[in-house]
């Protein structure tokens, strides 16, 4: 009798025991799962978690935990094996993730799970030169100038078969936009394929249609596009400064374009540190004040403007211009009219 009691009360605390056990296992979960902060507390600021390559989901939760983004990285791994048990081919995603801590750990793994990645961008202005959008990534903290000024040297025909045959880098051809790029590691090779695939879709397109109606092919076009960009401040006289350098082109003359020569010796001028005479006449490839015709290769990233004003250049009278250093130009005719533009313009610069 007294086994048989004994085995009775055992029994009877089995369930008693399992459901205190399910119960203290459903409030650990509970709390364990719980955002780390509650919402009215929690910083309203977004925490940005980034998840590198090739990182096991145990360290994502051990890094999340320590970040207070979540409470438990043993929670973590058991939702983790529940993640991978509903879908074995799935998996963590890397990359950069705004996580706030009011969301739970099932908030926070569906979105790293799903590779909800932060969306970042970059904005390339027209004019801007392969120096400048190196400085630019650098700055940023994408990669080295070195890295994207040796990857914009690497004239893939293979996927671009555009691309003139006789350039010795991409200058002019990465196109000038805001891209938006994911927020992994990004490389400077996908950048530069990035932009080349916008030229691709919208200043190809242009020069296809038009390439009937200009000499130019398309090294020369995008390069006379990327003086007129460098030159031009008022959208309207775009098409003129392009139809004057034609028309200086037809005749023989030399483009004489400042742009050039800050192209060749890496620097810009001012309104009040003009180019010096000896700069003007230091010998470049550039330099178009000494050599006839187009530069070997274009200075800048033209924007869809300038593209166009190349192909339909203005037909003009005009064979000189000047600028105001106020944005507009002053436009001769003659020689004689441009030195007496030149020499008016600096005596308005004088007397302040």
């Amino acid at each position: 009798m007294q086994k048989l009691l004994k085995w009775r009360i055992i029994w009877a605390l089995i369930p008693l025991t399992l459901g205190i056990g399910a119960w203290s296992s459903w409030n650990w979960w509970q709390h364990s799962s719980a955002p780390s902060q509650p919402l009215e507390t929690a910083n309203a600021t977004q925490v940005q978690f980034r998840v590198p390559p090739g990182t096991a989901s145990q360290q994502i939760g051990k890094q999340l935990e320590a970040e207070g983004l979540i409470r438990s990285s043993q929670a973590w791994n058991l939702w983790a094996r529940w993640l991978h048990w509903r879908n074995p081919n799935g998996g963590f995603q890397a990359g950069t993730y705004q996580i706030s801590p009011s969301q739970s750990l099932e908030e926070v793994a569906n979105k790293i799970w799903h590779g909800q990645v932060v969306q970042q961008s970059f904005t390339i202005p027209e004019g801007w030169s392969l120096r400048q959008m190196a400085a630019y990534f650098e700055q940023q903290g994408y990669f080295p100038a070195s890295e994207f000024l040796n990857a914009a040297s690497q004239i893939k025909r293979d996927r671009f078969s555009w691309l003139p045959a006789d350039i010795p880098h991409l200058e002019g051809y990465l196109y000038p936009d805001t891209y938006k790029i994911g927020s992994g590691s990004v490389t400077p090779t996908q950048v530069v394929n990035q932009m080349l695939q916008r030229f691709e879709q919208v200043a190809l397109p242009l020069y296809e249609q038009g390439k009937d109606r200009t000499d130019f092919d398309l090294k020369q076009w995008v390069t006379l596009a990327s003086i007129v960009e460098k030159e031009a401040v008022i959208p309207q006289e775009r098409s003129r400064i392009a139809g004057v350098f034609v028309k200086r082109l037809q005749k023989g003359y030399t483009l004489g374009s400042d742009p050039t020569v800050e192209y060749a010796l890496n620097l810009r001028q001012t309104a009040d540190q003009p180019l010096t005479y000896a700069q003007v006449n230091t010998p470049s490839p550039y330099n178009t004040y000494r050599n006839p015709g187009l530069p070997p290769t274009p200075i800048a990233s033209p924007g869809i403007a300038s593209l166009k004003a190349a192909l339909d250049p203005e037909s003009t009278p005009y064979l000189y211009f000047v600028a105001r250093y106020d944005g507009s130009h002053v436009f001769s005719r003659t020689l004689a009219e441009h030195n007496a533009a030149q020499a008016a313009i600096r005596r308005q610069r004088q007397k302040g």
